[in-house]
């Protein structure tokens, strides 16, 4: 078989998650899983220039990916919303299959060095819940929605990989606790909203926050946008 007609990114990430679990996502699981696929190194490198962290990105994303196929499988008329959200992210953590090799990710991602790349994946888990369920905020909203569940899903995994009780029931009750606490949050930000002198506050704010906007094409990083006032 050519090397044209195979998914070599997917074989070397494969073959590295047998090794994952003894080195991390290490120089030694890369060069471990470039051996296993018996590719020329300068290919692999190729594909990931930097080696085992991109191919833990593409471990992340592969989740992504997956949870996004669950939820849209899922009937979920009637749900309620937060209730739709909460699935999201039980259906993102059933796509983990791999607990060891999340672990692994999050040691990788939690180093200074790496933490920008983290923070921009747990963002990107966020994002593509938010526009899978049908997101269609276009203004500051759409950045605090990303923001608040990036918080939520993150403290969730990080509980997760504690969590050894049956079918994960102890974290799928904390995550429904932290999502009460958002929606707390919600109330309270109502009842301010109806507070004397609150409309003239907010129009004073509006002038700035209307000028912020969600990019307006998708892109691999951390997303931003400050539209030129006219």
């Amino acid at each position: 078989m050519s090397d044209t007609s195979r998914d070599i990114a997917t074989e070397l990430l494969d073959a590295a998650l047998m090794h994952v679990p003894f080195d991390g996502w290490s120089d030694a699981a890369f060069q471990a899983a470039i051996a296993d696929v018996g590719v020329a190194p300068a290919l692999a490198k190729g594909l990931n220039p930097r080696g085992a962290i991109d191919l833990a990105a593409a471990f992340h994303r592969r989740g992504d990916d997956a949870m996004v196929a669950a939820l849209n499988a899922q009937d979920m008329s009637g749900m309620r919303f937060r209730d739709k959200v909460a699935l999201a992210v039980r259906l993102r953590l059933e796509a983990a299959d791999d607990k060891e090799a999340v672990r692994r990710g999050v040691t990788l991602f939690a180093l200074p060095m790496h933490a920008a790349e983290g923070a921009k994946l747990i963002w990107g888990t966020a994002d593509r819940i938010w526009n899978t369920l049908g997101d269609t905020s276009r203004d500051i909203n759409w950045y605090t929605k990303r923001a608040t569940l990036s918080g939520v899903y993150s403290s969730t995994v990080l509980y997760w990989l504690g969590d050894d009780s049956l079918g994960h029931q102890a974290t799928l009750a904390f995550l429904d606790r932290r999502i009460d606490d958002v929606m707390q949050i919600e109330k309270v930000k109502a009842q301010v909203r109806k507070a004397p002198g609150f409309d003239r506050l907010v129009k004073s704010a509006e002038s700035v926050l209307s000028r912020v906007k969600p990019p307006k094409a998708r892109r691999d990083d951390l997303p931003g946008g400050w539209t030129t006032p006219r």
